[in-house]
Parts: structure tokens; sequence; C-alpha cells
């Protein structure tokens, strides 16, 4: 199991390459400029719902961006305690 970091905005290579090889039993958590891909509203939430892997987005960033109660379904919206628990259920780490 895998957590993958992803930061990357959803324009970005990056993006879709994390989600390209993402595996059904990983972890992705949108952090930075990835929360932009949570939007309920957003073209790339229904691409995250097709998605094998489990997604979360930090809290601090989702209200940082404005997009708190925007968040779409499925995506559990994690503090810094929940990202520490997923780096600890998750046997490695990517950072996107």
């Amino acid at each position: 199991m895998i957590l993958h970091t992803l930061s990357a905005a959803p324009a970005e290579p990056a993006f879709d390459n994390c989600l390209r090889i993402a595996a059904p039993d990983d972890r992705i958590l949108l952090l930075g400029n990835g929360v932009y891909a949570a939007m309920a509203s957003s073209p790339t939430a229904g691409l995250l719902s097709e998605s094998p892997a489990t997604f979360f987005a930090l809290a601090q960033d989702v209200a940082a961006a404005g997009l708190a109660g925007k968040i779409a379904d499925g995506i559990d919206v994690v503090d810094f305690d929940g990202f520490v628990a997923l780096t600890e259920t998750c046997e490695r780490q990517l950072n996107w």
C-alpha cells in the first residue's frame, strides 16, 4: 500500500501520472494545489471517482483554498493527525 501525496495541480502531468499508477489499495492525499481536484463541481472530481485508490484531502489546504464545504463525496478531509495516521498505515510514500 502506497501513500501518494499529490500537491500537483490537476493540469500538471504529475497529477495524471499519479492517477494512472495508483492501485486499488493505495491512498492519495490531496494537498496544496492538488485540493482543487477535489471540488465537487470540478471536471477532475469525475476522474478521482474513477480511480481505484482511496482519496483524502488535507483540511488546512482545503480551508486555505476556500473549498470548505465544496469537496466531492467520497473524499475524506483529514487534518494533520489524519495525515500522520495515513503515513503509519502505508508501507511507502510517493510525493507528486
